[in-house]
């Protein structure tokens, strides 16, 4: 991936792209909002979420132990990954085991974080995405835009032509009516249900105590997944367990109001090991940690790992409406990949060391998260975290290199004041029309967004030095 700023060229220079996320985000925010204001104690839930999530992150240890107590009990099996590569392997090999050649996936993050498409692939092994929106990324051979609605970048017509081509229900000619999309792809979909025999999903909560996957989603293809096939693989992140059944009465409230501004998600899908005669005949629960327990060592990044993954902050962040969800990483968009890929992975490379920036710190993003994260704080120490791992650098980068040359030259008055003197003469031998639209080297960045006054020709300390001699 190139840096945050570089990808992101493409993403602005797409009106189309910039309409369609405008006009999704602007809906799911209205959604948002009217849901958010509707319960009187909609603080307070906030407040009890954001203290469920810090104590079971603080606890961590002990509630995973507990889980896979209750999942073995359960009937289930428990894989632990250290990282994406591990979980490849886990789930990969479990697949091939199975003798099946297709495998049913529904949308997941984690699943994505880990690479298991690609993986699954090189194994000889088709997947099949069993969401709508997933499904569309998947025809239109893209990345998911948005954790809510991965397709918020198509409109009607583009969804309707990948159809035409990749779709039989849908007929000859592109439908743009959202009825006859969701027929079509209701159908062809089905198909794929009934005939498999692996399926493999992600995971909202973990519950400790009792073992239990929970899954919230719009349109039931989890629910799908869990249903029909006989061998179920859930791939979760550490982060995801919540102590205790009754910790679910916070979480099914905050989650749907904040993430599709509905009172109770459409579907709310939960499973404990197996049951005879009933559902899976084997459930396999593989744990990813894949940096998340890097993460957590960070007394200040902590709190990102509350996330509950509901995609408030990206309906409301101004860089996102923007660019969309592709420069900030194939995973995690938004304010919430800002913090959450950099925590994981760390900031020695450039493009994760960008993500950090890539945010107004508006605080748009603190202020609908439904479990308190204060995104720009976390931003901010982050950044904090990259300008210190470049000094650390053998070779300082040009941009240390410039700053500690100001550092020398502001350090000293008789410096800073021929540096003035100085930089005001070229300064004023650059501007055009009273202003500076390009300077040259490393400054050049300021100007490619902005246009740079120019300075007056006496400064302040001269003018104060003249005047009150």
């Amino acid at each position: 991936m190139p840096k945050f700023s570089a990808a992101a060229r493409s993403a602005l220079s797409d009106t189309r792209l910039r309409r369609n996320l405008r006009g999704a985000t602007a809906a799911m925010r209205e959604r948002q909002a009217a849901a958010a204001g509707e319960p009187a104690d909609w603080e307070d839930l906030r407040e009890t979420g954001r203290a469920v999530r810090d104590s079971a992150l603080l606890n961590l240890d002990a509630h995973l132990e507990e889980l896979e107590r209750a999942v073995t009990e359960a009937g289930g099996t428990v894989h632990w990954a250290a990282d994406a590569a591990e979980a490849r392997r886990v789930v990969t090999g479990l697949v091939r085991g199975t003798g099946a050649k297709d495998v049913v996936k529904g949308a997941s993050a984690t699943v994505r974080e880990t690479g298991l498409d690609d993986a699954l692939a090189r194994a000889g092994l088709t997947v099949r995405e069993a969401g709508v929106g997933e499904m569309i990324v998947q025809l239109g051979e893209d990345a998911p835009s948005h954790l809510l609605a991965p397709a918020a970048h198509r409109d009607r017509a583009e969804i309707g032509e990948l159809f035409r081509r990749a779709v039989p229900a849908a007929g000859p000619e592109p439908a743009a009516d959202p009825e006859a999309l969701a027929a079509a792809a209701r159908a062809h979909l089905r198909e794929r249900f009934l005939r498999a025999r692996v399926a493999i999903t992600g995971a909202d909560f973990l519950v400790a105590e009792s073992g239990t996957v929970v899954l919230l989603e719009p349109e039931g293809a989890g629910r799908m997944c869990l249903t029909l096939p006989e061998t179920l693989i859930t791939v979760a992140g550490i982060d995801k367990v919540v102590p205790e059944w009754d910790d679910m009465e916070v979480f099914l409230q905050l989650l749907p109001r904040s993430s599709t501004g509905d009172r109770m998600s459409p579907y709310v899908s939960s499973w404990t090991g197996v049951t005879p005669g009933d559902g899976p005949r084997e459930f396999h629960l593989v744990l990813l940690d894949n940096g998340r327990t890097r993460a957590l060592a960070d007394e200040a990044g902590r709190a990102a790992l509350r996330c509950i993954r509901c995609s408030a902050c990206l309906n409301v962040c101004p860089v996102y409406e923007r660019t969309g969800g592709g420069p900030y990483g194939p995973v995690y968009p938004g304010p919430v990949g800002a913090m959450l890929t950099p925590l994981m992975r760390g900031v020695e490379s450039a493009a994760d060391a960008s993500l950090p920036y890539a945010s107004t710190l508006c605080g748009a993003c603190a202020d609908v998260c439904p479990v308190k994260i204060d995104i720009p704080d976390v931003l901010v120490h982050l950044r904090g975290a990259v300008v210190e791992s470049r000094r650390r650098r053998p070779v300082p980068t040009p941009e240390m290199v410039l700053m500690r040359g100001l550092a020398w030259t502001m350090g000293d008055p008789r410096r800073h004041e021929t540096a003035l003197r100085r930089g005001t003469r070229w300064a004023r031998l650059l501007s055009r029309g009273g202003r500076i639209r390009r300077l040259p080297g490393l400054l050049g960045k300021w100007t490619e967004a902005r246009d740079v006054p120019v300075p007056p020709s006496e400064s302040f300390r001269a003018w104060w030095k003249r005047t009150r001699a």
